[in-house]
């Protein structure tokens, strides 16, 4: 190993902590493992993931502030171990059913609260990535809006899906509200979080008249949703058995629309 590698290693775990995906991984971690029987499971994952990205980030970049989002994290689920700790069983079969909802309700009001209050929460993450004369302009401005709303938006809906599995099918493990639609919503969420600042600063630069790409059109993010549905076909044929033609049907989808896609990118 050459003297440069763990300099190159280094640099390349600090810019995977400045992603704010990374602040949301123990919510995502908790609320797709939450539900009977594996609360405690759930929240001490969580809870772990928090703790070691907080003491990564901090050791990396000695003297940096604390994000919304890593108070937010550690307080919750500092908060939900102790809850369910000292919870009697009714209360843990409460939190067992009803905590994935609480958790993506709490994230829907860190990010359209944060909206409000003029700081999204992507902004703390991105200016540790961007020059700090670019932090006050309209495009660095309204990508972070943009991608705190798309986030803010996914956990809204992996909230509703839930909520609408526990309360009306009475089934927190069904395929489609405890599984499917949130892990789409999450990924796709991901997915323009790595798309739109790439749209926004090519678009940025044909404004300002200097050359530069051209803007990535809808293919590049519609693509890795579209080779989603394979596998989202395939999980439906094996734990969904009444719904065999919309399984098939997915694979089938995916399949032509992923080609039509990668002919259109």
């Amino acid at each position: 190993m050459t003297e440069e590698a763990p300099g190159k290693v280094r640099a390349g775990l600090a810019g995977f902590l400045e992603n704010p995906v990374v602040g949301m991984a123990p919510w995502i971690v908790f609320s797709l493992l939450v539900g009977p029987g594996r609360f405690e499971l759930a929240v001490g994952l969580a809870l772990g993931v928090t703790v070691a990205l907080i003491a990564a980030g901090h050791l990396l970049h000695p003297g940096s502030s604390w994000k919304l989002l890593e108070v937010a994290d550690l307080v919750f689920f500092a908060a939900m171990t102790v809850v369910g700790a000292l919870a009697d069983d009714g209360t843990r079969r409460w939190l067992e059913t009803y905590a994935g909802e609480v958790s993506n309700i709490a994230l829907t009001l860190i990010a359209f609260g944060s909206m409000a209050a003029r700081m999204p929460f992507t902004l703390q993450y991105a200016r540790e990535q961007v020059d700090p004369a670019y932090w006050h302009t309209r495009e660095f401005l309204r990508t972070n809006y943009a991608i705190t709303g798309v986030w803010g938006l996914a956990f809204l809906v992996a909230a509703l899906a839930g909520a609408y599995g526990d309360l009306v099918l009475h089934n927190p493990n069904n395929i489609w509200t405890g599984w499917i639609i949130q892990i789409l919503a999450i990924v796709a969420a991901l997915k323009f979080t790595a798309w739109y600042p790439e749209v926004a600063r090519a678009r940025a630069l044909r404004a300002r008249g200097e050359p530069g790409p051209e803007p990535p059109g809808p293919a590049g993010l519609l693509l890795p949703l579209a080779g989603m549905l394979v596998p989202v076909g395939i999980a439906v044929l094996i734990f969904d058995n009444g719904l065999w033609w919309l399984g098939v049907g997915l694979i089938v989808g995916g399949g032509l629309l992923t080609k039509a896609l990668r002919g259109a990118d």
